[in-house]
């Protein structure tokens, strides 16, 4: 058997050399501050167990993280209710999309924590007496799986909130069947907030990192959450992170991932590494089509795909 290659020595710049000419896909225009996103931007980074981070250029370009946070939402919502969540959360894939308006028939839960639906109850489920606590909170949390403080973007908040009819309604659905216990103006709030947290590459890298670790963060040892925690989280992005397109990618790269309409993927190979790829422009199930030709190479060259030998 071919010993794994060793992603210390994975040359990050050269594999954005090869994926940054791709002028598939547009770019998200849901909201302005999306719209306005530079269609060339091409960051790519590696995060190892040691806390080594291998960055292409442009990996630190932030931009707003978007569904990408769904991953850690959940992980602080399972953490906060000690599992509970998964009483009010389901963890089947859908074949739908990210904002379809559908929940469980005969429970009234959201399908799972990767869609909005399910992402508006997590969030919510954050511990904290109201908004502002959750928002701290979450802010925290995903701090701690940074290994640093980031920043939110106000005025992407403020879009994401006021322009979010679908997730309003999804709110406001929830609500009705008894799923969510904040008004849906509040828990709208929360989530949009979150949404609206700026990352880059290198930094979603480590988050991803976090997870592939068991959750303890590599730059900083801090455990995050615990080990049953990480391994629950990791397992719902392989079915459904990639909302309709995860099946195709569990086949093409076979690491488990959550994309976002940002361009960000971020990916977390179990006891290897995270990795992330920031890229705009998206295919049709919203992946950044940059990010999933990334993808691919470096399941590939470095052997990650979980069902190969």
């Amino acid at each position: 058997m071919t010993p794994n290659p060793d992603p210390s020595r994975y040359d990050v710049e050269a594999l954005r050399e090869r994926v940054r000419h791709d002028r598939d896909g547009r770019v998200d225009d849901s909201i302005p501050a999306l719209a306005g996103a530079d269609p060339g931007l091409c960051g790519i980074a590696l995060a190892l167990p040691d806390g080594t981070v291998r960055v292409s250029t442009e990996a630190d370009v932030t931009v707003s993280v978007q569904s990408a946070v769904k991953p850690f939402l959940f992980a602080l919502a399972l953490l906060d209710t000690e599992g509970g969540a998964l009483d009010r959360v389901g963890i089947e894939p859908t074949g739908e999309s990210f904002d379809a308006i559908l929940l469980e028939s005969g429970t009234g839960r959201p399908p799972n924590p990767m869609v909005n639906a399910g992402a508006i109850v997590t969030a919510s489920l954050v511990r904290g007496a109201g908004p502002e606590e959750r928002m701290d909170r979450i802010a925290a949390g995903l701090a701690a799986f940074a290994g640093r403080e980031l920043d939110v973007d106000d005025d992407i908040a403020h879009d994401e909130h006021l322009l979010g009819d679908r997730n309003h309604a999804l709110a406001h659905l929830l609500r009705a069947e008894g799923q969510l216990r904040a008004s849906a103006d509040d828990a709208v709030a929360v989530y949009a907030r979150a949404c609206a947290t700026l990352v880059d590459a290198e930094t979603l890298a480590v988050m991803g990192a976090t997870l592939a670790g068991g959750g303890v963060n590599p730059r900083t040892g801090a455990r995050v959450v615990p080990e049953r925690v990480a391994r629950d989280v990791v397992s719902v992005m392989a079915t459904c992170g990639m909302y309709d397109g995860s099946g195709r990618w569990m086949r093409a790269v076979g690491v488990p991932a959550k994309s976002s309409v940002s361009g960000g993927v971020v990916l977390a190979a179990r006891g290897r590494l995270g990795a992330a790829v920031v890229s705009p422009p998206l295919d049709e199930q919203g992946t950044s089509v940059r990010g999933r030709l990334a993808s691919e190479a470096l399941s590939d060259e470095l052997h990650l795909h979980a069902f190969a030998r």
